[in-house]
């Protein structure tokens, strides 16, 4: 019979030793891949930007992060196979046959808590020092695996490609923008950011997707000045505008032949006063003389060229016309900005305040002319604006033609009651949510 002694010999020891050191490596593997995938780049980045070494190799290691996880997982998985295997021999020599199912259970427990939920716990808690601590020797084992790693990435896509699924090796799985309106979101709900500056951020950040057609003011409710008409009737209208600029046409609405600004008129006119007395001054009085040439723009322009242009140019109006040259509207700076802060109102505003709050049933009263937009972001609803600007051109959309005041329609969710309607046009309508607690499954009662 075996001394027992002999079990605890030098071999007993050094296998127990490579156990607890490939524990540690198994550790260091399964933190370091949480650090690197849970750690903000953007972080990483301002870490970088102060000198910090590690940072900077931290993002260098994370940017193919095919490879990064490919080494991570095959480091892991060796020394995970390796420490369960010597576990196994160990048990065995100690225990016999039963020595397998002891030493499976040994293995799953150490693995469990000191290679697994320890060190993810702590590299979740703070993943950019860690992310920085690890970065250097994670990136010599990415360079030592590289190989294999190689073979693995070709049999995994010939797998996936059998399946008829492919995978894009240099696409992100999240862009910059998804990152921060995330990061956002996430601030609102826990009380970080408050709900105006989020608009106000995600505003800014949306003007790249977003075309002069979805914002400009319809054509239909332009106000324009007839060069034709006799030169008093015009300075009485421009005086009784609330806006400083206004298209000049001559013939008809669609030839627009200049912009008259109200300060060059007066000055015009006080020049003309001052030169030939008030006595037949606006006999003659010429309105395209005193008009800019007007500045015209696709209706397709993304929002923030649009911004850009405005500020090159040092002009705040343009006309919008579509592909065949036709008028379609007219957009201004302000509309840009009021994309980003919300309605900016002043003393000649004429418009009604668009400030919803529901009524005792929990409708709420809008108005038809109203951005599909502002409602989403005014009552955190999500109405589709893919296939129209305003609340008005969601209804008449899915409905397919224009409904009468007192028709009803469910549509993704929300009740839609047409209150008035003036010619073509929905006017007034009231909605509100089909799951609270006033909501059921309305229909069109036509």
């Amino acid at each position: 019979m075996d001394d027992p002694s002999s079990m605890y010999d030098a071999a007993f020891w050094i296998t127990i030793a490579a156990i607890l050191v490939l524990l540690m490596f198994s550790a260091f593997f399964s933190g370091s891949e949480t650090a690197l995938t849970a750690a903000s780049r953007a972080k990483l980045r301002s870490r970088a930007d102060k000198g910090d070494s590690g940072a900077e190799v931290a993002l260098k290691v994370s940017e193919d992060s095919e490879s990064l996880i490919g080494a991570i997982l095959l480091g892991n998985n060796v020394v995970n196979i390796l420490s369960a295997s010597l576990a196994t021999a160990l048990f065995t020599r100690l225990l016999g046959s039963s020595g397998v199912a002891i030493a499976t259970l040994v293995m799953t427990v150490l693995v469990l808590i000191f290679s697994e939920v320890m060190p993810k716990t702590y590299a979740i808690s703070a993943p950019e020092n860690v992310a920085s601590l690890v970065a250097r020797p994670i990136r010599w084992v990415t360079l030592l695996l590289s190989p294999l790693v190689a073979v693995v990435r070709l049999i995994v896509r010939g797998i996936l490609r059998l399946f008829g699924l492919k995978t894009d090796p240099e696409s992100n799985m999240f862009s910059v923008h998804e990152e921060i309106a995330g990061a956002l979101s996430i601030g609102q709900a826990t009380g970080a950011v408050q709900k105006e500056d989020r608009d106000r951020l995600l505003g800014a950040l949306d003007l790249g997707n977003r075309t002069v057609e979805e914002i400009m003011l319809h054509r239909s409710g332009i106000q324009m000045i007839d060069c034709d008409m006799p030169p008093s009737n015009l300075l009485d209208a421009v005086l009784a505008s609330p806006h400083t600029r206004l298209p000049v046409y001559k013939g008809e609405r669609e030839n627009v032949v200049g912009v008259i600004h109200a300060k060059d008129l007066l000055r015009a006119v006080n020049k003309a006063v001052r030169e030939n007395g008030t006595a037949g001054t606006l006999q003659n009085f010429d309105v395209l003389g005193v008009a800019m040439k007007p500045y015209f723009v696709p209706d397709t322009t993304a929002l923030d060229e649009q911004m850009r242009e405005f500020l090159k140019r040092r002009t705040h109006f343009a006309l919008v016309v579509d592909e065949y040259g036709s008028l379609r509207g007219l957009i201004t700076l302000e509309d840009i900005l009021e994309e980003i802060v919300g309605e900016i109102a002043d003393e000649h505003d004429t418009e009604a305040d668009q400030t919803l709050t529901p009524n005792a049933q929990g409708d709420y009263s809008v108005d038809g002319g109203m951005t599909i937009r502002d409602l989403n972001r005014q009552l955190e609803w999500n109405l589709p604006d893919d296939e129209a600007n305003t609340i008005a051109g969601l209804v008449i959309h899915m409905a397919q033609s224009i409904p009468e005041p007192g028709q009803v329609f469910s549509i993704h969710g929300y009740r839609f009651e047409v209150v008035s309607r003036r010619e073509n046009r929905i006017t007034r309508l009231r909605i509100r949510p089909l799951n609270d607690e006033y909501g059921e499954d309305d229909r069109d009662p036509s």
